[in-house]
């Protein structure tokens, strides 16, 4: 066994220990379905922050977006932009109004506050639909959404071990999908959010070093001459010296770029960190952290993207692997075995939200809704642990068969949810009127369109428009239609002003 491999094992093995080892820790404090699912609420800023950051960047950011830019040069960076914008427009308009919202709305099925412990069912509450559909309806989408996210994780999960190891895809995904389990299994969304803290420093450190230590060899190598200039590196492999900064400036690059960042206002794993914080008081030094961490996190991204264009003369096989290459070209191999964990902790840290999150909408919204309602604390618990067993398996064996027209699912995924529930939720923060008919039709019509919208553009229109834009396009106008057709109640009435109240704002009580 060559050092390069005893080192990666190693580094793994005590990365796993530490994260089981914190699932163990708060085992015996998760003792109700407020625990499991959102910590109880009592996130401080720091870990709040941090959590958002690791359970949404995942293996995109040092895997996905590197590529895109080795690959295709500057016109990607848009899409760090525009996610950039969404991130810090997410905490700004909705952080503070979805964690008072999602308590005090007053419960649609036995009144008094709701203490709503997932999106599905703070919908219900805010909208007071007693017939159950908004709920069933948004429950459904999440789980069927977040099957694929986490099959796509596990997928990513298991090429770096194969890599790393040498060993078969299936054997790698298994090991990984256990470890993701084991941690969440026992400590839930305060094992999650602890381990995303690690996770995130992990993450960011490889970020800044890697760049670092490749723009210094760079410079130190007078044989590294760029041919075609800056137009060679800012276009990336596939651009050549025939790139100009015309072709990042294209209409449709950039307002596709910047879609992305709508995508924020409906991740149900990201607003779950909203919802856990313990304060609206906490909630803009969380921002803070959040976003000087994203921003950061992200220019780096772009620069290993840049570098990794001039330090290879040959263009690599998978330009995803253009930030693992790096590292094995330039680190001694302990550092490498370090930084590989530091990818993998990007796939494991959304992984594991994503999975909790899809076991809590089985639980909260499918279990306790419509099954038994009056289930003690600790038998939720337990359904929700089973839960997360029941989705990891299901996830691991759509991974595992590698069945690529599901797993083509995953692309819709981010626009799915962006368009799906962005609007209807960042109106129903803000507009009193709005009510379950037109919550429910910009739900379906914004979610179907982001399915429905790439097949179209791909075999007909052939546009390279981003699926979230006529999608929430779509979302927007079906709110605005069918919204006249339902009504509001003066429960719904007095839950908006209350909130208002309680963060110090206030809105008209007449207008559409």
């Amino acid at each position: 066994m060559d050092s390069s491999v005893l080192a990666s094992i190693a580094t793994f093995a005590a990365y796993f220990v530490v994260m089981v080892a914190i699932g163990l820790s708060v085992y015996k404090r998760t003792t109700s379905l407020s625990d499991f699912v959102l910590g109880d609420r009592k996130l401080n800023s720091w870990v709040a922050g941090l959590s958002a950051n690791a359970s949404d960047f995942s293996a995109w950011l040092l895997l996905g977006l590197p590529g895109a830019i080795y690959l295709s040069g500057l016109g990607e960076a848009w899409i760090a932009v525009g996610l950039a914008i969404g991130f810090a427009a997410s905490w700004y308009l909705m952080a503070g109004r979805l964690r008072v919202y999602t308590e005090r709305a007053t419960d649609a099925r036995s009144g008094g506050d709701s203490n709503s412990l997932t999106l599905s069912s703070y919908l219900e509450n805010r909208f007071a639909d007693r017939t159950g559909l908004l709920r069933a309806v948004s429950a459904v989408l999440i789980l069927l959404f977040y099957l694929f996210y986490v099959a796509s994780g596990l997928v990513a999960m298991g090429g770096l071990f194969s890599d790393a190891f040498g060993i078969s895809m299936t054997v790698s995904i298994v090991i990984g999908v256990s470890i993701v389990v084991l941690y969440t299994f026992l400590g839930g969304f305060l094992a999650v959010s602890y381990t995303d803290v690690i996770q995130a420093v992990m993450m960011w450190a490889a970020l800044l070093v890697v760049p670092l230590v490749a723009i210094a060899t760079i410079t130190a190598d007078p044989e590294k001459n760029v041919e075609g200039g800056l137009a060679s590196v800012l276009g990336g492999v596939s651009g050549g010296a025939d790139w100009s900064f015309g072709d990042a400036l294209v209409p449709m690059v950039v307002i596709s770029g910047l879609a992305w960042g709508f995508g924020y206002f409906g991740q149900p794993h990201i607003l779950a960190r909203f919802m856990g914080i313990r304060s609206v008081k906490d909630i803009p030094k969380a921002a803070a952290v959040s976003v000087s961490w994203a921003v950061s996190a992200m220019a780096m991204a772009l620069v290993l993207g840049f570098t990794g264009a001039v330090y290879f003369d040959q263009p690599i096989d998978d330009p995803e692997q253009v930030f693992a290459q790096l590292i094995q070209a330039l680190m001694n191999p302990w550092v490498a075995g370090f930084l590989l964990a530091a990818i993998l902790a990007a796939v494991m840290s959304t992984a594991d939200s994503q999975l909790l999150v899809a076991a809590s909408a089985l639980t909260e919204d499918g279990y306790r809704a419509f099954v038994k309602r009056d289930a003690s604390p600790l038998r939720l618990v337990w359904v929700s642990r089973a839960s997360v067993i029941l989705i990891a398996v299901i996830a691991a064996w759509i991974a595992i068969s590698g069945n690529t027209t599901i797993m083509d699912l995953v692309g819709y995924a981010w626009a799915g949810f962006g368009a799906g529930f962005g609007p209807v939720i960042l109106l129903s923060l803000y507009w009193r009127k709005m009510n379950t008919a037109g919550a429910l039709a910009g739900m379906i019509g914004g979610g179907a369109t982001a399915v429905i919208w790439d097949i179209l553009d791909t075999n007909v229109l052939e546009t390279g428009l981003y699926a979230m834009v006529p999608a929430v396009i779509v979302s927007l106008a079906a709110i605005a239609a069918v919204n006249p057709l339902g009504r509001t109640t003066d429960q719904m009435d007095a839950d908006f002003d209350r909130v208002s109240s309680e963060l110090g704002t206030s809105e008209p009580k007449t207008g559409v």
